[in-house]
């Protein structure tokens, strides 16, 4: 197909596609002449990732160049390709410590949630290394929840922490549904990057739902029992 096709059957402007080309996000159609190239099926299907990364990922032009570098790289493994697509999802926070409470030390604050994590790796046995990217984030959210007055937020961590296993077996076992390597790295990043925006999603709607049953509907009867022996009102 030419340019413009492929353009109008991914909804990606001709400029747009171009601009990927000289990116090294998409490969280059063939050439059949000095101004004309086609397109294949494997084009519109890396061009519709790069907009699935792009639009619903959030991921940035430069991290998606790494994502799919290592997509394209046989000597990686999936666990690998799986690494690079997760610590670029993973919050990145300048060096030193969080605004804490003014009598407290920031630095004894985020080592304390540094040692916490570190129980919590250890505890649950999970496989990971001291210089994983998700390490320093949970500890610096710790540090940072300690700082606001939320510290015993930390007490719910292993409830978040089974969430969040309960989340990858799913992500793992979508992966693993697919024959081949190509296969089970595309669906890897795609599990894992726009799993992300899923879960995101889904945590807003149940939230919705328990905040109404659980204060929207408290008011409700507390605004009855307050209103008090009118007509069918219930006895106190």
């Amino acid at each position: 197909m030419r340019i413009g096709e492929l353009s109008r059957r991914t909804g990606v402007p001709v400029p747009t596609i171009k601009y990927y080309v000289r990116e090294g996000l998409l490969p280059a159609g063939l050439r059949t002449s000095p101004n004309q190239a086609t397109y294949g099926e494997a084009h519109e299907r890396r061009l519709r990732l790069i907009r699935a990364l792009l639009d619903v990922g959030g991921l940035k032009v430069a991290a998606i160049g790494e994502v799919l570098a290592a997509v394209d790289d046989p000597d990686k493994s999936v666990h690998k390709v799986l690494g690079v697509a997760t610590d670029l999802l993973v919050p990145r926070y300048a060096e030193g410590a969080p605004d804490v409470a003014p009598d407290v030390a920031p630095d004894a604050v985020l080592e304390a949630a540094r040692e916490r994590v570190g129980e919590l790796i250890e505890r649950r046995g999970w496989r990971i290394g001291d210089d994983c990217p998700g390490r320093k984030a949970l500890a610096v959210t710790l540090a940072t929840l300690e700082g606001v007055g939320h510290g015993e937020f930390a007490e719910v961590l292993d409830a978040y922490a089974d969430a969040a296993e309960s989340l990858a077996l799913a992500d793992l076992d979508y992966v693993a549904t697919r024959k081949g390597r190509d296969g089970l790295v595309e669906r890897a990043v795609i599990g894992t990057v726009l799993g992300n925006a899923l879960i995101s999603a889904l945590r807003h709607l149940t939230h919705v739902d328990r905040s109404a049953r659980l204060y929207e509907s408290g008011e409700l009867h507390r605004d009855a029992s307050a209103a008090g022996a009118g007509p069918g009102a219930a006895p106190g």
